[in-house]
């Protein structure tokens, strides 16, 4: 019988169809996976690749035996994955917060990743608003939180950063400003921006909304917003303007606001949150998802 080692090998060889990449994703040389292949093959007793200086192809026989081996690889794959989260622990539900867009593109890698080394964990999502970004995560309603910086508590672990990305002024479409290619933090002074409602630490708010321009200009205030979509609404109407994340004119956008982009701004960051002394065997499960994410798409997501 075939060892499974070789029974890999050409399970990834046959999607890659090349020696190059196959060895790179088993953490091989191309010569062991050639001689893995060869050695499969003698054992079957007929060639499963064509393979010429520019190509690499299945043979008909090997793609039916391509054919009946995945759905048998992938079922091994899930129990050992389900055998190894019981036996570490990570099974049950964790609960997943996010503020706005969470981590943006990366999101779904990261849930994937998870998913596919503890798929006796469930994922449950929830929302979370910048009126109290961390009030769940301390009241335990979520177990993990990925929501956007500063945080700057003595009982909260800030993890990786998952999407940075630079942020645009947010004004009526009708407003001067709309017409600019871009605006400063000086012309701050000449807006009027909104407060919010709720626990939001101070910090966290004057870093997304200043109150002084950097010359020490005063930045006038509107009334307090609790919600995203109560801002939006707001800047619509003409009551004021906003500086927000980029992203939210790819996902938030609308014909009657205009998002100007803020040339001296620093970026906001996206990072993961969770509660220093409650982690968990699925909180750190989560965040070595997040590590893998990472690693695949080559550092956080940019905009």
């Amino acid at each position: 019988m075939p060892e499974r080692h070789e029974l890999e090998a050409f399970l990834v060889l046959a999607e890659e169809l090349h020696f190059g990449r196959t060895a790179e994703r088993l953490r091989l040389s191309q010569a062991r996976v050639s001689q893995t292949i060869k050695k499969l093959e003698r054992r079957i007793g007929a060639p499963l690749f064509e393979r010429t200086s520019r190509r690499v192809a299945l043979t008909p026989l090997g793609a039916r035996l391509r054919d009946d081996l995945e759905p048998l690889h992938r079922g091994m794959t899930r129990a050992m994955a389900r055998a190894i989260a019981a036996a570490r622990g990570v099974d049950g539900v964790l609960h997943v917060g996010f503020l706005g867009v969470g981590a943006g593109e990366l999101t779904p890698r990261i849930l994937g990743a998870f998913r596919t080394r503890h798929p006796a964990c469930e994922i449950r999502m929830r929302e979370t608003h910048f009126a109290d970004p961390l009030g769940p995560l301390r009241s335990g309603e979520v177990d993990v939180l990925i929501t956007r910086l500063p945080v700057e508590e003595p009982d909260l672990t800030v993890g990786p950063v998952v999407l940075s990305e630079p942020r645009v002024l947010a004004v009526p479409a009708g407003h001067p400003f709309a017409r600019r290619s871009r605006v400063s933090l000086e012309d701050l002074s000449r807006v009027t921006v909104f407060g919010v409602t709720g626990p939001a630490p101070d910090y966290w708010w004057d870093f997304h909304v200043p109150r002084f321009t950097p010359s020490g200009r005063p930045i006038p205030r509107g009334q307090d917003v609790a919600t995203f979509q109560e801002l939006l609404a707001l800047i619509a109407a003409g009551q004021g303007a906003s500086p927000v994340a980029a992203s939210v004119d790819r996902y938030h956008a609308r014909p009657d606001i205009a998002f100007v982009p803020i040339d001296d701004a620093p970026r906001t960051d996206v990072a993961v949150v969770w509660r220093t002394a409650g982690v968990t065997a699925r909180t750190r499960a989560f965040v070595q998802a997040v590590h893998d994410a990472l690693r695949a798409n080559g550092g956080p997501a940019r905009s």
